[in-house]
């Protein structure tokens, strides 16, 4: 009789974090194993979770990044939720053909939206015609939201992203996890847990107060390994980056800009916003990798003359470099930039503050051309941030339009990051990590492509090797 499997997705763990700050993921390794995980380029969470699930590099399915470029909207969106977006057969298509009556929970997992899966639970604001923000979550079937919500209360969303975000995220994901698998007992089951994401981004891995994250991340994965394994569950642990040391932002859009490259537009109340469609280049920055979109071929070398002098810029990939990578995909920008060690990419494209967009001041993640880390902080230069805050509250609560304008853009405050692959012989420290509860699969190296096909070997042991 085949076991159930949960894979969960601790982001930000890494190898060398298995040791006196995690004794349950540690006791997990020692019953079966536990490996440095090979990751794609970019190493970003959509990126990774999508390659994951299908085996593929992002030149197969299509997740070239956790936004990109629209070419036909001439439109930046970042962090899309809907399922149809990723390319390939994923890991719980593959095992239903082998077995019709597969059954698979996806909790929290990227591109959940309309996902082939029997249970998913995402977050999912909704948002009134009048401006706010009502937090709330997606599932299917629809009713399982009201089931985890009438039992562990709202999803509580500025945990899970923001100046707030903390351990309760997690711990909230872990008890809905538990629960859809004890009501379920599904035959695979997906959980994602992010709370290392966080001050990892803030304070970055050599901070001596990460060593308390790493324990409260142990403790929550550890109830969902313990609960799942004593009802014969085999278990899987991985991540999708390791998130290491950076010293400096780089602001790749206006270099760009400064360059002549860049087109703005002056908004009727005075701020600027990126003009993507009138732009002879510009960069979608996600963490320390950018794809630039070059809109004619006779740009192109001198926007690749312009990265390439940029400090904190160790690469400029064109197509064929790409292709190295895995990378080439018709969504990837025409030139793709790594940072280099220590750097990350901003998507700052104003050059005065008094410009920036009124969302650059907000937790805006789908309005942002790009990936905003600042917005784990609440503006150091604000003199009273609780009482902004509480006003801010208090004009939702009562039905208003508000503007929760608490986020710096000072973006030196970030001291973690990740999107680069390893330094080559630092893969322990600098890579993800794959535990499993079982040797049946162990192997001396894995990479992320590999993921899909070791989780159903495990499940259904060895599989034929595909017709030619």
């Amino acid at each position: 009789m085949r076991r159930p499997l949960v894979v969960i997705n601790v982001v930000g763990l890494t190898h060398e974090m298995l040791g006196p700050h995690t004794p349950q993921l540690s006791r997990l390794a020692a019953e079966g194993f536990a490996r440095p995980l090979g990751t794609v380029l970019p190493a970003v969470t959509c990126t990774a979770q999508a390659s994951l699930l299908t085996g593929l590099p992002p030149s197969g399915h299509g997740i070239v990044a956790n936004g990109w470029y629209f070419r036909e909207l001439a439109e930046v969106l970042f962090w899309k939720q809907s399922n149809h977006l990723v390319s390939g057969e994923t890991v719980y298509d593959a095992a239903r053909q082998l077995d019709p009556r597969y059954t698979v929970a996806k909790m929290f997992w990227w591109y959940n939206m309309y996902a082939r899966v029997n249970w998913s639970m995402t977050p999912r604001p909704s948002y009134p015609a009048d401006g706010r923000k009502i937090f709330d979550s997606y599932s299917q079937p629809a009713g399982l939201r009201d089931e985890l919500q009438a039992e562990l209360g709202v999803f509580p969303l500025p945990k899970f992203w923001g100046p707030a975000a903390d351990i309760e995220s997690s711990r909230w994901i872990v008890d809905a996890s538990l629960s859809v698998f004890r009501k379920h007992r599904p035959d695979l089951t997906l959980v994602y847990l992010p709370h290392l994401d966080y001050n990892l981004q803030r304070q970055g891995p050599s901070h001596p107060a990460i060593a308390d994250d790493i324990r409260a991340i142990d403790q929550e994965a550890g109830r969902l390994v313990s609960a799942v394994r004593q009802q014969g569950a085999e278990v899987v642990v991985l991540s999708e980056y390791a998130i290491t040391d950076v010293q400096y932002p780089v602001h790749i859009n206006r270099a760009l800009r400064e360059a002549g490259l860049l087109t703005v537009r002056r908004e009727p109340l005075g701020w600027e916003t990126l003009d993507c469609g009138a732009s002879r280049a510009f960069a979608v920055a996600d963490h320390q990798v950018a794809h630039v979109y070059v809109q004619d071929s006779r740009h192109l070398a001198e926007t690749t003359r312009v990265l390439s002098r940029l400090p904190g810029v160790a690469e400029v990939l064109d197509r064929p470099a790409q292709a190295r990578f895995g990378l080439d995909h018709p969504r990837s920008g025409d030139l793709v930039v790594v940072a280099a060690p220590g750097a990350w990419f901003t998507y700052y494209f104003w050059l005065d503050d008094r410009f920036a967009p009124d969302y650059a001041r907000t937790i805006d993640i789908h309005r942002k051309p790009g990936y905003d880390p600042v917005e784990l902080f609440v503006d150091p230069r604000l003199r009273f941030p609780k009482l902004r805050m509480a006003r801010r509250l208090a004009q939702k609560k009562l039905g208003f339009r508000y503007y929760m304008d608490v986020i710096g853009l000072d973006a030196t405050i970030v001291r973690g990051s990740h999107g680069r692959l390893p330094t080559p012989g630092q893969e322990a420290a600098e890579g993800a990590v794959f535990v499993c509860s079982s040797k049946a699969i162990e192997r001396d190296t894995i990479a992320m492509t590999d993921v899909k096909s070791l989780l159903l070997h495990l499940q259904f042991g060895e599989q034929p090797a595909p017709r030619p």
